[in-house]
């Protein structure tokens, strides 16, 4: 007997998708128009009706990528020229029933704001769909220039805005799916993470989920007068002004190649840039416009936003030496190096002497890894719970300590190895570089119990540790003896208590 292909009718017309390993999976429907031709760098529109039932068998076309720090290093990050058909969702589902009323969990993947597509073998959802009864739903967004850039007579925040639009579209059609729009839970991890952060305090994000997943939140967040000096450096290289007249003149490949461009000079304007010139950071992140995103995610979780939100926010231990192995610089750096990362990324005054005061024993190599995880993923992170929790909101932490495997071993529980882990990815993308050719079986245990209490916060709002207070700081590690403690970066909460995550400035002008 032939099982017929599921089926499910959207707002906009009617879908067929695929059964895939005991689940229905429906790829590459649109949730908004394409951002081309008059749309482009104009807020997301609705997606036009359609007569028939659409096939939707195929993940969408990423959006066009900025791959400056990933080109060089052999990692197959190649990505297809589209038609602009950029803004696409994929769903897994255990059976397409109206009635069910499944929790919904949303991936926002990551990418440093600038590249990765949901259709990345590395976070197939199927996994997560496989071994819990939720409806699971990624998306793609705007990147880069076209989704994050300060363009004159555009709305800041694109790529933000996207995110919105396609939490619109659950909201008014995951039912058809088997989801229960009342019960969505958002999670992403690296730029996916800030992206959440970002969503929490973003007003059009109000009221379209009811829990929320952050995992390595980048603390980099624009000011607007830095976004738009970045913007006018980036046009300046293709001779324009960054306006929508300008820019539009350019296909979008080609200027998204101009962001790479800038992005490999940046370290020539520290004087303007600060702290941006000097670290992981790239060109592009959120911007505390004032409008779209009136605040940081700190202050506005400080204020309340996410009062009636559950949130879950944590870390890996060593994030930063990713970034190491890939540039590699692995086993590379001096004190030379180690001192001028000090005295750029460390809390002011006295920053260097704190840092090396507080880890006396510390090789110049792994201060200058620490004080970049700091920076950049660990104190973000860390102080979102808090403000969360200040804000009057539930919030549960916890920090990934199992070291990866990979490269002997060399790479610690480094950015992104929650990934393959949580995602039950081993073979692609980062997997075989972070859990080796052959990963361990304890890899697999862990993963199964990632995913569980993720599920399980989703489907109660209780991944099954104690919650997270400003007293006790009760953080879960997640190692293969998965144990709950206070906070084991208390050394660095320390040096950091005293300084707040404000939007970067930008130093002079022009």
């Amino acid at each position: 007997m032939t099982v017929p292909e599921p089926q499910a009718r959207t707002t906009t017309g009617a879908v067929r998708g695929q059964r895939e390993n005991g689940l229905a999976v429906f790829r590459g429907i649109p949730f908004a128009q394409p951002p081309v031709g008059e749309l482009r760098f104009a807020a997301p529109r609705p997606a036009r009706r359609w007569d028939g039932v659409r096939d939707a068998f195929a993940f969408g076309p990423p959006a066009p990528q900025d791959l400056v720090g990933f080109r060089p290093q052999g990692m197959d990050v190649s990505f297809p020229v589209s038609n602009g058909d950029w803004l696409t969702l994929n769903v897994w589902t255990p059976d397409p029933d109206p009635a069910a009323r499944r929790p919904v969990m949303v991936w926002i993947h990551g990418g440093a704001y600038k590249l990765g597509s949901s259709a990345q073998a590395g976070w197939d959802c199927r996994g997560i769909a496989r071994d819990g009864d939720v409806v699971v739903v990624s998306c793609n967004y705007r990147l880069g220039i076209e989704g994050f850039a300060a363009i004159q007579d555009a709305p800041a925040n694109r790529g933000l805005l996207d995110q919105v639009a396609a939490l619109e579209w659950v909201r008014d059609n995951v039912a058809a799916f088997g989801g229960d729009p009342d019960h969505v839970t958002v999670f992403g991890e690296s730029a996916g993470g800030g992206s959440v952060a970002a969503l929490l305090a973003m007003p059009a994000a109000n009221g379209l989920f009811r829990r929320a997943i952050a995992q390595s939140v980048p603390g980099t967040f624009f000011s607007a007068e830095l976004a738009a000096d970045i913007a006018a450096t980036i046009a300046a290289e293709r001779g324009l002004r960054p306006t929508v007249t300008d820019l539009s003149t350019v296909e979008p490949e080609p200027l998204a190649l101009a962001g790479e461009e800038v992005a490999a000079k940046q370290r020539q304007r520290a004087d303007r840039w600060g702290a941006l010139a000097h670290g992981d950071t790239p060109l592009f992140a959120p911007i505390v416009d004032g409008d779209v995103l009136p605040v940081t995610p700190w202050q506005a979780l400080a204020d309340g936003a996410g009062r009636n939100v559950d949130l879950i926010a944590g870390h890996n231990r060593d994030e930063c030496r990713l970034f190491l192995a890939l540039s590699g610089r692995l086993g590379t750096i001096d004190d030379e190096d180690a001192t001028t990362t000090l005295r750029t990324l460390s809390p002011k005054p006295g920053g260097e002497r704190a840092y090396r005061d507080a880890y006396p024993d510390a090789s110049a190599e792994r201060l200058y890894e620490r004080v970049r995880t700091d920076s950049l993923f660990r104190m973000p992170t860390l102080r979102l719970a808090e403000a969360q929790v200040s804000g009057g909101g539930t919030a549960y932490l916890y920090e990934l300590t199992w070291p990866a495997p990979g490269m002997g071993g060399a790479l610690g529980a480094c950015h992104g190895l929650d990934l393959p882990l949580l995602f039950d990815t081993a073979q692609a993308d980062l997997g075989p570089m972070l859990l080796g050719p052959q990963p361990p079986a304890e890899a697999f245990e862990i993963g199964t119990r990632f995913r569980a209490a993720w599920l399980a916060f989703a489907t109660t709002g209780d991944p099954g540790w104690p919650r997270f207070d400003l007293e006790h700081r009760l953080t879960q590690i997640i190692d293969v003896d998965w144990r709950v403690t206070a906070y084991p970066e208390e050394t660095s909460r320390r040096l950091w208590q005293n300084s707040d995550f404000l939007p970067l400035p930008l130093l002079t002008n022009r």
